[in-house]
């Protein structure tokens, strides 16, 4: 008799699935299977939207990541779950069985319920007679808690061909309570035959740029595909947030590139990135079918903090003056322009205005500084940016002022540099009032290797920007310690992202203190 193949494998019925797990009644997990195919957690596990109740437990099976399907065919395939408050599973805390659908990608979302507020939980799959890897994760503290401190960390901008994820690695190693993506997951862009800098030859499929569901589908799990990645996922729950390459460069509204790009060819672009997302994301929001999506949204850990999730993409109006860095761009000041979007806006200040916490967080893409590019008398902003908006920015930092919202804190990524600077009522005038700070995270590799001889030491003054307080061009991520007294930010860089297995070391850390708006080094 020939052993079975992956394929008939994963054509079993139900029954003759269901029997396959149970071939040791007593522990179907730790049992020999009845029938064994390739391994079909290639793209590993990972946990997202922390709740004090529940949180996501996701996976995507796939024995060939480098296929749309991953290798699987176009049917319904059984799925168990578990998770557990030990790493040995032996105080289970939840399990059961769902179907992970082709239309979905053979993706699952879980949303684990019943769990206890702010512990550590342990978590698995089963499919196909095989076991996942084990997840870490953990539940956000009671909203009526009040929890002393809270360990995050926060990513962005993870370009494949750029080079290695070891920052990525390293975070997993801190094991934080949470980690925040905040954009740029991916890249759209086409793959050169030799993988870039990481010199591994990727087929052809991956020359043209990301389109179709098929296209993101394979970029996916190119991407997840990765050690690092996989280990950051699989040591912390993650909360996630897309920028403009999960979908297409600068995109904004309605407005995809020009060009070739019909409007509604676009849309049909921004549908597929949408799914393709959502398939590889463990997310709480609803299977997208469209266009559209609402991806904003809030978490409370205690009444230590509050994190005011956004989208900076979906619902801004499009680029002034031709995007780009603009001097002298008049129509950036228009009053009508809309970076959140009416309905957003609305609801982030209204939150802001019915908060308890300590501090209070925007995780979101762009920087909300203002960033003068230009060292000399001119003034050179990007209309890209929060710059490129100003009166959505003035009513946003104005807003607060008005509601006296508790410690602001903004977390940004995009930009590929790590800046820690304060927020200003007027950035044109050193002497304005600080509101709160915000703190821009570099790239996990985009852009390269970096450098570490550029940027301002912890403390500088920028002539051009007298409200900046920190910068560098390197790569990495920022780790943040939270107390009730205090918010550290600890910039962490890699000294390269050409090769694997870069030591990690801290650039810079800054502090800002509750009820004292500003930075100070540390």
């Amino acid at each position: 008799m020939h052993p079975p193949t992956r394929r008939s494998l994963f054509a079993l019925g139900g029954s003759a699935l269901a029997l396959a797990f149970t071939t040791n009644l007593a522990d179907p997990w730790t049992a020999h299977a009845g029938v064994k195919g390739d391994y079909p957690f290639r793209l590993g596990v990972a946990s997202g939207d922390p709740l004090p109740d529940r949180v996501i437990l996701w996976t995507r099976l796939a024995v060939d990541p480098l296929q749309p399907l991953g290798g699987l065919p176009y049917n319904k395939i059984r799925v168990d779950w578990e998770i557990a408050k030990d790493e040995a599973f032996t105080r289970r805390a939840g399990h059961g069985s769902v179907w992970a659908n082709p239309e979905y990608g053979h993706s699952v979302h879980i949303d684990a319920k019943g769990l206890e507020a702010g512990r550590e939980y342990f978590y698995r799959f089963r499919a196909g007679g095989e076991i996942s890897p084990v997840g870490r994760t953990k539940t956000a503290p009671s909203p009526r808690s009040r929890p002393d401190t809270l360990r995050l960390a926060f990513a962005s901008c993870a370009s494949w061909q750029d080079g290695y994820y070891t920052a990525y690695r390293h975070l997993a190693e801190e094991e934080p309570d949470v980690v925040l993506h905040l954009g740029d997951y991916i890249y759209e862009y086409g793959i050169v035959p030799t993988g870039g800098n990481r010199k591994t030859p990727v087929p052809e499929q991956f020359r043209v740029q990301c389109d179709t569901l098929d296209r993101y589908r394979v970029q996916y799990g190119l991407y997840k595909s990765d050690p690092d990645l996989q280990a950051a996922h699989q040591r912390a729950p993650w909360i996630v947030t897309w920028d403009d390459h999960e979908v297409l460069d600068n995109w904004a509204g309605p407005y995809g590139p020009g060009g070739e790009v019909t409007e509604q060819d676009y849309l049909v672009i921004r549908a597929n990135a949408f799914r393709a997302y959502w398939e590889n994301m463990p997310i709480r929001v609803p299977a997208v079918q469209g266009p559209d999506a609402r991806i904003y949204r809030r978490f409370t850990f205690g009444d230590l903090a509050e994190f005011n999730v956004l989208d900076t993409r979906q619902y801004r109006d499009d680029q002034v003056c031709g995007d780009g860095q603009q001097v002298d761009c008049a129509e950036r000041l228009d009053p009508a322009r809309q970076m959140l979007g009416a309905p957003q806006e609305k609801w982030l200040l209204d939150g802001l205005g019915a908060s308890r916490a300590r501090w209070n967080v925007l995780a979101q893409q762009i920087a909300m500084i203002q960033l003068d590019y230009d060292p000399g008398p001119a003034q050179q902003l990007s209309m890209d940016l929060w710059d490129g908006y100003k009166a959505a920015k003035d009513r946003l930092i104005n807003g607060m002022v008005e509601r006296r919202v508790s410690n602001p804190v903004v977390l940004t990524g995009d930009i590929h540099y790590n800046l820690a600077g304060e927020l200003k009522t007027n950035f044109d005038d050193p002497a304005s009032p600080t509101v709160g700070v915000e703190f821009v995270g570099t790239s996990i590799s985009s852009g390269g290797n970096g450098n570490p001889n550029t940027g301002l030491p912890p403390g500088g003054s920028d002539p051009a920007n007298p409200h900046l307080r920190f910068s560098s061009y390197q790569r990495g991520y920022v780790s943040c310690e939270v107390t009730r007294s205090q918010w550290r930010a600890d910039f962490k860089v890699v000294p390269y992202v050409d090769r694997p297995g870069a030591p990690v070391s801290t650039r810079a850390s800054l502090l800002t203190l509750d009820g004292d708006p500003g930075l100070h080094a540390v």
